[in-house]
């Protein structure tokens, strides 16, 4: 699979009608592709305790996308093999007054990952260029000493979350983000699902449903997003997610290709410290003698 398809160009004018939702690769059904999820979450498994071993990376993964997308099944499914000790989630819903006392990364910051472990973030900061682009009126609530001002505004704060994430790449954390890109039609069709199943009904919200009439406008304000966000240091994935097994096979395909990218090695032990284990070895020896 060529994960590169779906990278958003830092250096083109990007539409999101270009990237089709329900487009699948060769994958024809879901059976076709359940052999290479389990292969590549092996595999993310296998890497993750390199990963923590070396201890010089760390890897924060960033989902974003509208209701109903498919954002905890994929977390669920790509992550199923993760050591808990080495990941964690994080589901970043409306800002406590606490959050909003701060500037409006901080409570993200607070939350990032450790040098050899990983981070995923269920919603993130993004939001703040998301459902406050939709949403103006809450800008309000966080008492910034300079007014709302159109496209100068977000532009601000478009510059802020580049400048923070090159900031976390020199730093070791690889920065994975992923758009899963849902149509309109597939959304309502998840949406009565959750009202048919009574095993579903707590997944639906009535705010879900609000939102869903600002369709256009959110449509809007992640393409405005993806473009100026999308970077060589943490490129945006625009992911298709009219298929669940398909979204899943995506992302665990891009993670895979990423942590193989990284070159992790388990550290080298010492001459000092191989001599220590031998030592060790054959006091164990004669215990067992």
């Amino acid at each position: 699979m060529d994960h590169n398809a779906f990278i958003v160009p830092s250096d083109k004018k990007f539409k999101l009608k270009k990237y089709d939702p329900a487009y699948t690769a060769a994958f024809k059904k879901k059976e076709d592709a359940l052999k290479k999820l389990q292969d590549d979450v092996d595999s993310i498994a296998s890497y993750q305790d390199i990963l923590y071993a070396q201890d010089q990376y760390a890897l924060l993964v960033i989902f974003q996308a509208m209701d109903a997308a498919g954002k905890d099944g994929a977390i669920k499914h790509v992550m199923s093999g993760l050591n808990p000790q080495g990941c964690q989630v994080y589901n970043f819903k409306t800002p406590s007054a606490e959050d909003l006392d701060h500037d409006f990364l901080w409570r993200c910051v607070k939350a990032l990952p450790e040098r050899g472990t990983i981070g995923i973030f269920n919603r993130s900061y993004y939001e703040e260029v998301l459902i406050v682009r939709v949403h103006p009126e809450l800008v309000e609530n966080e008492k910034l000493p300079t007014k709302l001002d159109g496209k100068e505004f977000w532009k601000h704060r478009y510059e802020e979350i580049n400048d923070f994430e090159r900031h976390l790449v020199r730093n070791g954390v690889v920065v994975l983000k992923f758009f899963l890109n849902l149509t309109k039609d597939e959304q309502k069709r998840r949406f009565l699902e959750r009202i048919e199943k009574p095993d579903k009904n707590w997944k639906f919200s009535i705010a879900d449903a609000n939102e869903r009439e600002h369709w256009d406008e959110y449509m809007n304000a992640y393409e405005d997003m993806l473009q100026h966000t999308s970077t060589k240091w943490a490129p945006w994935y625009v992911i298709p997610a009219d298929h669940k097994w398909f979204t899943r096979i995506a992302v665990a395909d891009v993670l895979v290709k990423t942590l193989k990218s990284l070159d992790l090695k388990y550290p080298v032990v010492s001459k000092e410290r191989k001599a220590e284990l031998q030592k060790i070895r054959r006091q164990l020896e004669k215990e067992q003698a």
